[in-house]
């Protein structure tokens, strides 16, 4: 069983070295997303969430919508640990896996097979994991004798190939994505929308930031619309999705 649960979260940025009321000032004009305040020192913050309070469970399938700088990666990226929270609690049961940088920690100097290595450790994987996994990886990557060349030889193409191939092989129990990940060519494209749909399929709880419509309404059964750090509505995809994109 998966559950996600978020009591009365903030999430809070200092922006250091903005004790100058000039600076001030030109913080205030050109902000954007998140609100501005001061914290309790004087320094100036950014609130990226506030007082958010959430339950997700098992089956939830949940699109997040809202405008740039609305707090959608915040959100993200405060479930999958990048980000503490400033206040609030964050109980979380269920293992997690992330898509929202596939290309996280790969390094161009490092062959595609040292790289599957890399990154599957970051993705929490195991040797002994990966070394079952690889030739699958490898296959399914399509990179061929490219494999043991050093990454700065690949295509863009070829180098998201890879990162995709590692990335989706994980099943875990919750899945955070930015966007739907589509990459390659048409027939890779295909192969790649099949493994997304049953990554998708397999989890328990999914969350998805996006500005598609048509996604949020074929993939998700329930919305949570996003503005300033807040939730401005949080219900069935139908409902949200006639309302934002009103």
């Amino acid at each position: 069983m998966a559950l996600i649960h978020i009591e009365n979260v903030c999430v809070d940025f200092p922006i250091y070295n903005a004790n100058g009321r000039s600076l001030k000032k030109r913080l205030f004009q050109v902000a954007t997303g998140g609100q501005l305040g001061a914290d309790s020192q004087g320094r100036v913050i950014v609130r990226a969430l506030e007082n958010l309070t959430l339950t997700l469970q098992d089956g939830d399938r949940v699109g997040l919508l809202g405008h740039n700088g609305a707090g959608k990666s915040t959100l993200l990226r405060l479930l999958s640990g990048v980000y503490a929270p400033t206040s609030g609690t964050v109980d979380i049961k269920g293992e997690i896996g992330s898509l929202i940088d596939i290309s996280l920690g790969i390094d161009p100097e490092a062959t595609g097979r040292e790289n599957i290595y890399i990154r599957g450790g970051l993705l929490g994987m195991s040797k002994p994991e990966i070394r079952e996994h690889i030739d699958e990886i490898i296959e399914f990557s399509e990179l061929g004798d490219f494999i043991d060349m050093p990454l700065r030889t690949y295509s863009s193409g070829m180098h998201l190939r890879l990162a995709f191939a590692v990335s989706t092989i994980v099943r875990p129990e919750i899945l955070l994505m930015d966007e739907w990940l589509s990459v390659g060519d048409e027939a890779f494209r295909h192969k790649a929308e099949a493994r997304m749909s049953n990554m998708v399929q397999s989890t328990n709880i999914l969350i998805i930031a996006t500005h598609s419509r048509e996604l949020v309404l074929h993939t998700c059964n329930r919305a949570i619309w996003l503005e300033h750090g807040k939730i401005i509505m949080d219900a069935d995809p139908e409902s949200v999705v006639n309302s934002y994109f009103h």
